[in-house]
């Protein structure tokens, strides 16, 4: 039962989207299914020479043979994912759960007018805060009452326990970071919901005996958008020496940047029961390794940075990224997951 949970083991921004659509192209999975909070996280990633910020829709939709879905504990903006669907060309093959429930308009304002959400907190202003809150309150309404949606309404637990029963691949993709959970991250300044695997898995209706592989995503530095603790930020003008410069995919604010955190790397494998760590940008922090695909040919200094992060937080390191090209990946999996 090979199921595989991507998840975000910092602020968000890690690269979950390009990982999600490596394993997707070279897993071949039959179904890639998109879980957390909802249209507040935008994953990049570029196919057939175009780029696609998508906040809905999982990257792993290149994948041109696997079903893509999206789990009842994600909120849906039919304005967002209608948009998305039509350019990622995937009208056959989507599936919106029918619990999902609908982000509208009303709770956008409500957001972005929040003195606290948008003043304090650095909301992203898409609504999903007020929407998760209706949802807890029970009066929230579904994707099943959206007219538009009608096409593309499914039962998505049941399809996934369906594959996984017929012993084929899945992978989760999940949204934000470990350090923004709810429930884990840095409260106040997170979000409305926990992001960590167990909440993943259960965004899409997995139970966790099913869940073989968590591939916990790490960017070689650390970014984070809006306010809250950051204890390794650096100086916008220390960024800039360094060449990242960074803007947000939802919001288009300007990223934080700050160096790699040992201490929020090992809690987030702990408490995400990491199996496996992707490492991503490597190439932007160490010159003299984008475009790399053999281990070998990474340079000394970056060799060394990731067998730190393998002793400092004790699980293995076997994807790394050295690009933002999906085939820009250095792939140290004993066996495809």
């Amino acid at each position: 039962m090979p199921c595989t949970i991507i998840a975000g083991g910092q602020w968000g921004d890690e690269g979950k989207g390009k990982i999600s659509s490596f394993l997707a192209l070279n897993d071949e999975p039959s179904v890639v299914a998109r879980a957390g909070v909802g249209p507040n996280a935008g994953h990049t990633v570029e196919f057939k020479n175009k780029e696609f910020g998508l906040r809905e829709i999982s990257c792993g939709f290149v994948q041109e043979k696997a079903r893509i879905l999206i789990g009842p504990g994600v909120l849906v903006n039919p304005d967002v994912v209608l948009e998305e669907i039509e350019k990622t060309g995937i009208e056959n093959r989507i599936g919106i759960d029918s619990h999902c429930a609908i982000i509208e308009d009303r709770h956008i304002k409500e957001d972005q007018s929040s003195e606290h959400l948008e003043g304090k907190i650095g909301t992203t202003g898409t609504g999903c805060g007020p929407a998760n809150s209706e949802r807890a309150n029970r009066s929230i309404k579904l994707a099943q009452d959206i007219e538009k949606l009608q096409d593309y309404l499914a039962d998505v637990p049941e399809e996934i326990n369906g594959a996984l029963g017929r012993g084929e691949k899945i992978v989760v993709e999940g949204s934000q970071g470990f350090g923004l959970s709810l429930f884990h991250g840095t409260y106040p300044y997170v979000t409305s919901k926990d992001v960590a695997a167990s909440s993943l898995a259960a965004d899409v209706g997995v139970g966790p005996t099913n869940v073989d592989d968590v591939l916990l995503v790490l960017k070689s530095y650390i970014s984070r958008v809006g306010a809250g603790p950051f204890p390794t930020e650096i100086s916008k003008e220390e960024a800039e020496e360094k060449g990242i410069i960074e803007h947000g995919t939802v919001t288009g604010r300007r990223r934080r940047i700050g160096e790699f955190d040992f201490e929020l790397a090992r809690r987030s494998a702990m408490i995400n029961s990491a199996t496996q760590l992707a490492i991503t940008n490597v190439d932007r922090l160490f010159d003299g390794n984008k475009g790399v695909r053999e281990y070998g040919e990474l340079t000394e200094e970056a060799q060394n940075f990731l067998q730190k992060v393998e002793e400092r937080v004790g699980i293995p390191v076997t994807l790394i990224s050295t690009g933002p090209k999906t085939s820009d990946t250095v792939d140290l999996r004993p066996e495809k997951l």
